[in-house]
């Protein structure tokens, strides 16, 4: 999660900078429009989140016994 994190802001900080760069482009949204900047991480941060607790859940299950014997 630290680096979907740290992922996160550095995108936040260029998709800022960028976001003024393209203003002239943008139809009916402001440069910093509040849902994007807000929505899109937040998707992320979820979807990153369940890709982290799902395999994690499945290795907590393991024996340790069993997981060290095994190798």
């Amino acid at each position: 999660m630290r680096l979907a994190i740290a992922g996160a802001v550095i995108g936040l900080i260029a998709a800022a900078g960028a976001a003024r760069l393209v203003q002239g482009l943008l139809y009916g949204v402001r440069a910093t429009d509040p849902v994007a900047f807000i929505g899109v991480p937040m998707l992320l941060m979820s979807v990153a989140a369940l890709a982290v607790y799902v395999p994690a859940r499945k290795a907590a299950r393991v024996n340790p016994v069993d997981a060290l014997r095994s190798d």
